[in-house]
Parts: C-alpha cells; structure tokens; sequence
C-alpha cells in the first residue's frame, strides 16, 4: 500500500514537473517570437515575474538577457548574461550582448575587451562585421569623453588617362592670334600612366566640455607617374578648429591649409576657413548646409591667384537594410585678386548624389556622380569668347573589409569636360586599388 501510495505521489510530482516545463517551453517560445517582431518590451515584461524562479537556467537567462538589453534595461540585462558566463564561458551570443549593455552603459573599456573577445571565438563574417561596427562605436564615445589621435596610412596603384587634366587634341586654333592652329606640346595634352600613390594622416580630439571640442589633422600623400615623372605630385593638409554638439546640432569651423606641388616645384596654396552646420533629424536621416573661403595662390603664376567661395547644402538618408544615398547642391565662386584678368574668374552651380549598399558582411558597393557648371566673367582675349564649361564626373567602386581597421578599394572613375573653348575640352578615366590601415 505505502509502494503504490509512494508511486503515485512519484508520477504526480513528475506530470507536475512536466506541465512545469511545458509552460516554461512556452513561455520561452513565445519570448522568442516577441524578440522576433521586435518587440523586447513584451518579451521582457513576459520573462521578468519568473526570473527568480528560472534564473540559473543558461537557455533562460540569455533570453531574458537579450530581452533586457534590447528594452533597455541594461544592468538587469548585465546581470542575467553574467549567470549565462559563468557557467558558459564561451557562449559567443552572451559575450556579444553584454558587451552591447556595457557599452550602453557607457562602460567602454569593458565592451570593448567583450567585443575583442568574442571575435577571437571565430565567428561568421556577417557578425564579425557587426562587431567592428560595435567597436567603431565605442571609438566614437572615447573621443566624446577623452582626447584622442587617430591615424591612417594608405597606398594605391592604377592607370589614368589624363594624369595632366590636358586637352584631348592635337592642336587648337585660337581666334586671338587670326585663328591659326596652334600645335599642343607634349604636356599640354593629355598623357596617360600607369600610377602608385602613398599617402598617411592624423586626427586629433581633445574635448574641453560635453559640447565642445577642439580638432585638428595632418595629412599628405606622394604620386609617382611612370614615365611622365613631371606630373608627379606632392600634397599636404592641415586643419585646425572647434566642433560644437547640442542636441541634434553639430556645429564646426575650422581652419584650413593646403599645399600642392607639381615635380618638386610649389604649384599652389589655399589657406582658408570652412563652417558647416549639421542637422540629425534622427537615426536614419541628416541634413548639412556649409561654407568655405579659400584664398589660392600660384607662385610661379600670380595671375591666378584668385578668392574662392563655396556654399551648398546637403541631405543623407539611411535605409534599414543598410543603404544611403546622398544629395548635395552648392554654389562655387571665384575671383581674380589680379583686376586685370577678369576672364579667369567665374559662377558656378553644382550638384552631388550617389549612395552605397552592402554586398555582403564584408563588402560596401558605391557609387557618385556630379555635374559642375561655371560661367566665366568677361570674353577671353585669346579666345574671343566668354568661356562655359560643364564638367561631368562619375565614380564606381567598393570597400572591402578583411579585418577591422584594414580597408581595400577598387574604384573606377570618369570626368568629361565640355566647354565652348576647345583647349579646355578634356576626358579622363582611371582605375586604382587603394589599401589603407587605420589605427
């Protein structure tokens, strides 16, 4: 009698049991399909009055702690996943979301040795990739709170049609001089070469308030042409200024300095300001509007020294699968400083749109194009006409990521400049595979 009393109390205990872990089942599967929809409130709200019943329970607590980070609720999320490490130490999934909380909750030291960590496990591309993302982000935050250097260093190879942006013709007939045809030197058409390019930079962030930071960069790059040596080129940069956040504003205004020379010799400066005021409507959609005074100068050609302006603005939408596209619309002006070469100045009108969308985890595709309209200021002498060009450009390519911070770019791009006077009309096309490392 005590036997069977004994058994049947045992398959009570044990349907109890099994009922127990249906609902549990359940529970979790219908957990599941709210974090499916996208709704981690709800699933959070489901999970959180049997947290103290189930916690302990790995398959439970990743759940629960995935629900938590994704409503919010990051320390209990921290939590939750720390039970899950503790007793799985290699679980990617819960080294993965904890990090996320950790870097919500602003602790970025600690995400990033998570997010390190598990990259090291040897996960699929497609989430590797999202992890670079992730500590990208965590970058952006330092440089938000601490002062920090940033750096590249490039190198590219190809082939230009033009490397001189020469005229496509033989010779020209000019008007000024009874219309007699002029025959075009070697470097004044277009020469075409195979190229390698090396090139590096810096940044630097130092903020002084939550708002406010100061900005500066460094950059140059050296371009050798095989067998026209006399176009090959040497660029620098520097900039130096303020960039102040509020809300959903960024303002900057820096100043700028270039150098460009042309086979060793000086070929011109540009020193200038620019302003730009940035507009985050929200996560998916900004809008830009800029400003730039630039003061060029040839030292071996004062007659072009010349003011330059620029203003234009600009509007960048994010689509949920990963694309952006870009539309910018400007007005460019410049000015002889010399009066007496007023047929060198000119208006301009130009606009910008193009955009990208992954290929894969590792793939980026782009492309860019923009045309440039410009109206010259009075009647050349030589030419006997007051010049218009239209130039076109159109730009193809892809960034590929091997490795975080490591970054490989095929690009394919194209100009052609129209214009009512011959020695100006121009087409160019290259090909180049630039690799570049940040650090």
């Amino acid at each position: 009698m005590a036997k069977k009393s004994f058994r049947n109390t045992m398959a009570v205990l044990l349907l109890t049991l099994l009922s127990q872990l249906a609902l549990a089942d359940e529970l979790s599967n219908r957990a599941k399909t709210l974090l499916d929809q996208g709704k981690a409130g709800e699933a959070f709200q489901l999970l959180d009055p049997v947290e103290g019943a189930r916690a302990g329970d790995p398959a439970f607590d990743l759940l629960f702690g995935i629900s938590a980070v994704e409503a919010g609720q990051h320390t209990r999320g921290v939590f939750a996943l720390e039970r899950v490490l503790a007793v799985q130490p290699n679980n990617a999934r819960a080294r993965a979301e904890i990090a996320r909380a950790y870097l919500a909750l602003g602790e970025t030291t600690t995400a990033k040795q998570e997010f390190e960590t598990v990259q090291k496990q040897g996960v699929p591309p497609e989430v590797s990739a999202t992890i670079d993302r992730f500590l990208d982000a965590v970058d952006r935050l330092d440089s938000v709170s601490r002062a920090t250097v940033r750096g590249f260093v490039e190198g590219a190879s190809g082939y230009d049609s033009n490397v001189n942006v020469g005229s496509n013709k033989s010779s020209v007939a000019i008007p000024g001089f009874g219309g007699l045809p002029f025959t075009l030197t070697d470097d004044s058409k277009a020469n075409a070469a195979w190229f390698a390019t090396l090139g590096g930079g810096l940044t630097v962030r130092s903020p002084i308030t939550s708002e406010l930071a100061l900005v500066g960069g460094l950059s140059g790059a050296l371009r050798n042409n095989f067998g026209v040596s006399q176009f090959d080129t040497v660029t620098a940069d520097a900039y130096a200024g303020v960039v102040l956040t509020r809300d959903k504003n960024i303002f900057s205004l820096n100043a700028q300095f270039n150098q460009y020379d042309l086979a060793s010799d000086r070929y011109r400066t540009a020193a200038g300001l620019s302003g730009q005021w940035q507009y985050n409507w929200d996560a998916r959609n900004q809008s830009s509007a800029f400003v730039q005074y630039s003061d060029l100068r040839y030292p071996m050609q004062a007659v072009q020294n010349a003011d330059r302006w620029l203003a234009g603005g600009a509007f960048a939408h994010a689509y949920r699968e990963g694309e952006v596209t870009f539309a910018s619309g400007y007005w460019v002006g410049q000015r002889p400083q010399d009066g007496g070469s007023p047929w060198l100045g000119f208006d301009g009108l130009g606009i910008r749109a193009g955009g990208q969308m992954n290929f894969d985890a590792k793939t980026v595709l782009f492309a860019g194009g923009s045309v440039e309209y410009r109206r010259y200021a009075a009647e050349d002498p030589s030419f006997l006409k007051t010049r218009k060009d239209t130039q076109y450009d159109l730009a193809l390519g892809a960034n590929y990521t091997p490795a975080r911070n490591w970054k490989v770019t095929p690009r394919i791009s194209y100009t052609l400049n129209e214009s009512n006077v011959e020695l100006n009309k121009y087409n160019r096309e290259t090909v180049s595979v630039t690799v570049r490392r940040d650090f």
